[in-house]
């Protein structure tokens, strides 16, 4: 197998279209540009302008996100006030009071006769059995005697904290040091 060579490169050739590039003289360009000392004056101006000016723009911004945030939570607070304060009028109202009881706690006036009506859903409300989990009893591989026993052992070397009692003194007497 020959390999073939790969042909000879060709020399770039300069298009009518594009002229072809020139060096750029980068000191002639920087030389063009003059300061003076008032523009650096300026310049060093802008500059600590810009340091001073980011941190306390975004404190700022900062500041006003949770202005806002704060104004949203008062007026989410004050729709919860109004809400409980008209609600506190209504239990003010004695047929509210017997309504709730009636509803609630099914209390009724003497001499009245209440019927609980069970099964009063309709039927696309009335929830569904679950399908059985399995249709087959299936045997454990433990050994449930000593799983017995390992939990009546936890069980009886588990620390527990008795809840204080206030006014009662304890029955336990105290080691005195």
């Amino acid at each position: 197998m020959a390999r073939k060579a790969a042909p000879p490169r060709r020399a770039p050739e300069t298009s009518p279209r594009r002229p072809p590039r020139r060096p750029v003289d980068v000191r002639g360009w920087l030389g063009g540009i003059r300061l003076s000392g008032f523009m650096a004056i300026m310049m060093g101006l802008v500059v600590l302008a810009a340091f001073v000016l980011v941190p306390t723009m975004g404190t700022y911004l900062d500041q006003r996100q949770q202005i806002a945030a704060l104004a949203q939570a008062v007026e989410v607070s004050q729709a919860d006030i109004a809400a409980l304060q008209s609600q506190r009028e209504r239990w003010k109202d004695p047929a509210y009071i017997t309504t709730q009881a009636r509803e609630r706690l099914y209390y009724v006036k003497p001499g009245e006769v209440v019927y609980l009506v069970d099964n009063d859903l309709a039927p696309e409300q009335i929830p569904q059995d679950a399908t059985p989990v399995s249709s087959t009893v299936e045997q454990t591989r433990t050994d449930w005697m000593a799983q017995l026993v390992r939990s009546v052992t936890a069980a009886g070397l588990a620390q527990t904290v008795k809840a204080p009692t206030i006014g009662v003194p304890d029955p336990t007497p105290t080691p005195s040091g």
